[in-house]
């Protein structure tokens, strides 16, 4: 068997909020489904859905996602812009430079160069 990727499904407490923050982030139109259920299909990405659940985030997500977008620092300046919210400062290595963010709900991302 080999599975496909349909969605990727983030926990969260706004639906309506988070999607139209990854909308604007990532490109697509956000569609609210349900009051707990939204989602975008960003351009050449698998659809993002955000489901409503009464718990909060407590700890550092498992999975996140890196994304590319140019320059660490110009990146982050325009996702602090649309709401989200720098963790720590850039790091570089020999692979390379990357941004941890935090979304309006807590969840981690980072910007990759």
């Amino acid at each position: 068997m080999r599975a496909k990727v349909s969605e990727l499904v983030v926990d969260c407490a706004d639906p309506a909020a988070l999607v139209r923050f990854w909308a604007a982030l990532l490109g697509g139109t956000p569609v609210d489904r349900s009051a707990d259920w939204s989602y975008v299909e960003p351009p050449g990405f698998v659809r993002i859905a955000f489901q409503q659940v009464p718990e909060g985030k407590t700890v550092k997500n498992r999975l996140h996602l890196d994304l590319e977008a140019g320059p660490p620092a110009a990146a982050a300046d325009a996702a602090v812009r649309l709401g989200a919210e720098r963790v720590g400062g850039i790091v570089t290595d020999t692979q390379g430079a990357f941004q941890v963010m935090r979304d309006p709900e807590g969840n981690e991302f980072c910007f990759v160069d």
